[in-house]
């Protein structure tokens, strides 16, 4: 364990512990095999689930608090380059880069919990590729989520929905940011948006700074080994998450046991296997009508509660 936990916080070779504890290089990376497997096998029900009723209910009251009703978080991408790609594939992992890289998906709010992480898709992606795999939105289209319903300048919404960057599309489920802004009130909601979606910029960041395993190269050569090793630091990244949420308060922010929530509260309603209902389901998540109507309806929202003053 002791090995397994200095090569994920420090990201070090398989010789340098074998000169801090003496243990053999094979005896190393079967070790770190061994526990990231368990850290996932154990923990991964409780800290890589879903949202449920009352963390939704919480995420919202947070969303309200900051000024975006309706929000369950932010959605980006980061990419993990391969180093040790076998060369036969080398070519279906370069993308973006020169180099070959695995591209890993999450959701994130305020306190830095990753309430989903994707992150196994072979070749090379970007953002919209991965949105179109991932399974971040399958509970919503299969009528299994619960609906979040809720009210901005007198348009009802019944679809929480994300912060995210230029790049993604034009969904009712997603807000972006608008580019140039051109009159105050546009400037004002640009300036909220992008600060609030630095949630998931900063969780990329401290994710790579606790476990220096996912900031440098990976050095594996099997994706189940990758995988296991990111989920693992994922699920600990939670538990610290957990553990130190109280110090991650500021004098403007609140505590989250003590919200008073009063805010829109999810619904549960019964999944059904209609295929008719999931195409229609499935089109209103992709609606660009309500994402330009939302998108306007926040300028004016925020513009009324913080612009003026």
């Amino acid at each position: 364990m002791t090995a397994a936990i200095r090569m994920l916080d420090y990201g070090v070779s398989t010789d340098f512990t074998d000169e801090y504890i003496r243990i053999g290089e094979t005896t190393t990376i079967k070790c770190l095999k061994k526990f990231v497997k368990a850290v996932v096998s154990i923990f991964s029900e409780e800290y890589l689930r879903s949202p449920n009723n009352n963390d939704i209910a919480r995420l919202l009251a947070v969303g309200q608090h900051r000024g975006f009703p309706g929000m369950l978080g932010s959605i980006d991408c980061m990419h993990w380059k391969w180093k040790n790609c076998p060369s036969k594939w080398k070519g279906q992992y370069i993308g973006h880069t020169l180099d070959p890289t695995i591209i890993l998906e999450i959701v994130v709010l305020y306190d830095l919990w990753i309430w989903h992480a994707f992150f196994e898709l072979p070749r090379s992606h970007n953002d919209i590729n991965v949105l179109e795999w991932s399974s971040v939105f399958s509970e919503l289209a299969e009528g299994r989520a619960p609906l979040v319903n809720y009210s901005i300048n007198g348009n009802n919404y019944s679809m929480g929905y994300y912060l995210v960057d230029g790049i993604y599309p034009s969904w009712a489920i997603f807000v972006k940011t608008i580019p140039a802004p051109q009159n105050r009130k546009i400037q004002h909601f640009a300036s909220a948006q992008e600060a609030v979606r630095k949630d998931v910029e900063r969780s990329f960041g401290v994710l790579q700074a606790r476990f220096a395993i996912v900031c440098g190269p990976a050095r594996f050569s099997h994706l189940e080994t990758f995988k296991d090793i990111m989920m693992a630091c994922i699920i600990l990244h939670n538990m610290i998450v957990e553990d130190e949420r109280h110090t991650y308060l500021g004098a403007n922010d609140f505590d989250y046991d003590q919200i008073n929530n009063n805010g829109p509260k999810p619904v549960s309603h019964n999944p059904t296997c209609n295929l008719m209902q999931f195409i229609k389901r499935d089109n209103s998540i992709r609606d660009r009508r309500i994402h330009s109507q939302l998108q306007a309806d926040l300028v004016k929202h925020l513009w009324q509660l913080q612009g003026q003053s």
